[in-house]
């Protein structure tokens, strides 16, 4: 996973030169059925509303070290079983928030292979199955 948004490529350059200090804090996983601008971070979120979807949290604890210019999930990382259809999930994204359609977003990506959620379903990204590169 690497399409790092204009807004964290911004933030990393000024943290790297010095102009600003940059901790986005916890880390949110998002799931989305359409991005219509991968640098802007604009992207079409799963509803929340009677779904049963919430952003999933991504603690330090959740990755390996970095290595290779990458870093990877280290454990599952589950949302909650779909109370109602969640639709088609082609991408994910990392925001700063776990307000759905809060924070910013800092990384979009399409899955590998849409999946479609229904009522039911529980979205799983399994250890090792999220890597974001920086190369």
């Amino acid at each position: 996973m690497s399409a790092a948004t204009n807004y964290l490529e911004l933030k990393l350059l000024d943290h790297l030169v010095g102009n600003a200090t940059y901790t986005p804090g916890t880390l949110y996983l998002a799931l989305a059925t359409a991005v219509a601008d991968p640098e802007a971070g604009t992207f079409t979120e799963v509803t929340d509303s009677g779904t049963g979807y919430v952003r999933q949290s991504l603690a330090s604890s959740n990755w390996a070290a970095a290595a290779s210019g990458s870093v990877t999930t280290s454990g599952n990382v589950q949302f909650p079983t779909a109370t109602a259809n969640y639709g088609t999930v082609t991408h994910i994204a990392i925001a700063d928030d776990s307000a759905q359609g809060g924070g910013n977003v800092l990384i979009t990506q399409a899955l590998t292979s849409s999946k479609t959620v229904e009522n039911g379903d529980t979205f799983v990204v399994n250890t090792g199955n999220l890597t974001v590169n920086l190369t």
